[in-house]
């Protein structure tokens, strides 16, 4: 029941009125979506600063992973030419499974670790790929 009761909060939670701290994407390497590790010194006392490396990390592993090429990726895009692109409808791309993945990972970093600590972890592609966004919900709504 807990774990519902968490659940049933996360859902509700709003952007819209929390203090928002943005990591920005790093650009060290080229245009492939990877953001910074540095930790932002507004999270100083809410999340220890290896947890927040660990989760940005995983998430520019998995952002590699879905941008990488492979023969995975060439039959696709061969099978997609020769279907005029109607086999999208009846399966999903490598790189939309990975979104769906990260998507999920996003949902149990914050159940598991920055909800419980007044934070919430926005998904990316919820910014546009832009920025890595995390509100600091304990600040804005009475909590914590």
């Amino acid at each position: 029941m807990t774990q519902n009761h968490r659940m049933d909060d996360l859902s509700r939670v709003t952007t819209s009125n929390c203090v928002k701290i943005f990591i920005q994407r790093d650009f060290s390497d080229g245009t492939s979506i990877k953001f910074l590790t540095k930790f932002p010194p507004e999270l100083d006392g809410k999340i220890d600063s290896e947890q927040f490396v660990r989760t940005v990390t995983q998430l520019n592993s998995m952002f590699s992973e879905a941008e990488s090429l492979g023969s995975r990726n060439y039959c696709e895009s061969c099978l997609a030419c020769l279907t005029a692109y109607m086999s999208y409808i009846c399966f999903d791309t490598h790189y939309e499974k990975m979104l769906k993945k990260i998507k999920k990972y996003v949902e149990e970093q914050n159940q598991t670790i920055y909800f419980p600590r007044g934070l919430l972890l926005v998904d990316p592609v919820e910014r546009g790929l832009r920025v890595l966004e995390i509100c600091v919900l304990s600040e804005s709504n009475g909590r914590g």
